[in-house]
């Protein structure tokens, strides 16, 4: 049985690497005593897949895994059991089984992601909420992107799906996966120099609400919504 896992994982946990989160969640598992399956062959492991993987200094209440287990176990169970193995900025929110049809993989299902950007204190870009609009409505908006290799000048306005003012911040959603994968840093480094001023490193506070797969019709859909409640 496949069973979708989302998780939050906010405060100290956000400095917390990706490799890190796996191991943390496979002891995790083991101390629940979850019927976890395991591949086959001389070395095997929990099948586990995560989604989109956060980067280091991001928090994010729309975090998922994808995990097999031998048995059937109630959402709330599974659930309840995990969030007993957490530590504090880690949280289980919910667990469902994924159905044959849309059992597809969960990092390669991703499409598109929403996010939250606010500034630290004193850090803002200056007249930023009046522009925004304008930045967004742009038939091109080009940024010189680096790969391990190269660099090469990139138009990103295809891949900022919304993008508007909110109270606590700028909120976003983009497209990520892995045909494109836009951070949402590279949106506020370029939203700067629009505005002809430069971004401090430590300037953005970022966080992650939701991860979406695309459906059929095109629509965006949560990971979380293909999965159905275990009762």
């Amino acid at each position: 049985m496949k069973i979708r896992i989302k998780f939050a994982k906010t405060g100290c946990m956000k400095f917390i690497g990706h490799l890190d989160i796996m191991r943390f969640f496979q002891k995790a598992i083991r101390r629940s005593g979850l019927p976890i399956a395991f591949s086959e062959g001389f070395s095997p492991h929990m099948i586990m897949s995560f989604a989109a993987p956060l980067g280091v200094g991001v928090t994010s209440s729309g975090e998922y895994f994808d995990m097999e287990l031998t048995e059937e176990i109630s959402s709330a169970e599974i659930t309840d059991r995990l969030n007993r193995e957490m530590v504090e900025g880690m949280q289980v929110i919910s667990a469902r089984k994924i159905p044959e049809g849309k059992a597809g993989k969960a990092m390669s299902l991703v499409a598109a992601a929403d996010y939250v950007v606010s500034f630290r204190e004193g850090m803002e870009l200056k007249g930023w909420e009046k522009c925004l609009d304008d930045f967004f409505h742009q038939n091109e908006i080009v940024i010189l992107r680096k790969t391990k290799r190269s660099e090469k000048e990139t138009d990103i306005r295809p891949w900022i799906l919304e993008l508007r003012s909110e109270k606590n911040g700028i909120f976003m959603k983009v497209s990520q996966g892995s045909v494109h994968n836009l951070k949402p840093e590279l949106v506020l480094e370029a939203f700067a120099a629009y505005l002809g001023q430069e971004l401090s490193p430590t300037a953005l506070l970022i966080h992650r609400e939701e991860v979406y797969a695309e459906n059929a019709e095109g629509q965006f859909v949560s990971l979380e919504s293909l999965g159905e409640i275990i009762e």
